[in-house]
């Protein structure tokens, strides 16, 4: 059985939208020639696929878990969301993001209502512009080509429309913790279903990468 992290214990943590398998199988298969084309990128695992509303950096375990009542009574009120994925881009030729299409207006309303209530609670946390995409992948230090090649690879890509199902409070494995940080749900919530139509349109390119 495992033992809880200590009072002390901290994590990276924050609060997200993610794609269903669908829709993440899609873009995986349009990303096929890229991972064979450009192995030395760090990649990042499918299942940490996400759109992140809140960034809430490095907390203590226990503040987390604070969050959970609270956000559960925010997603009680908040409608689902029509998004796809859309094509793709870079930031500073070192990250390799695909664009978010859909009902864009309530995207950021939802992030806004996450943002405030997570404030509610006493946590502090630094502001960022919300710019919904997902990441998936980096260069490494020395790779300074690899990123601008594999958006290539997405040039023309259209996913197919999903409704979000849940929000979702996401934290690392524990500061300390032995072998690679990873990511889990430590929970999520169904929101609203039946309650938003599509709407917004493709993420300007001035508005998708954070």
């Amino acid at each position: 059985m495992t033992e809880p992290p200590p009072h002390t214990a901290t994590q990276h943590a924050f609060i997200a939208l993610a794609p269903p398998d669908e829709a993440k199988n899609e873009l995986a298969h349009a990303l096929s020639p890229a991972y064979a084309d450009f192995p030395e990128l760090r990649w990042n695992r499918i299942e940490d696929w996400h759109i992140t509303l809140a960034f809430l950096g490095e907390l203590p375990v226990q503040t987390v878990q604070r969050l959970r009542a609270p956000l559960a009574e925010l997603a009680a009120t908040r409608p689902s969301l029509e998004l796809s994925l859309l094509g793709g881009g870079h930031f500073d030729e070192r990250v390799l993001w695909s664009g978010i299409g859909g009902d864009l207006d309530r995207l950021h309303e939802l992030a806004v209502a996450v943002r405030a209530r997570v404030r509610d609670c006493g946590v502090d946390f630094a502001e960022r512009p919300l710019r919904p995409h997902l990441t998936l992948a980096r260069a490494r230090r020395y790779d300074t080509a690899s990123v601008t090649s594999a958006v290539s690879c997405l040039d023309g890509f259209t996913g197919h429309a999903w409704r979000t199902e849940r929000l979702h409070l996401v934290g690392s494995t524990p500061r300390g913790h032995r072998g690679h940080r990873r990511y889990q749900d430590v929970e999520a919530w169904p929101l609203v279903s039946g309650q938003s139509g599509p709407g917004g349109g493709r993420l300007p390119a001035g508005r998708a990468g954070s």
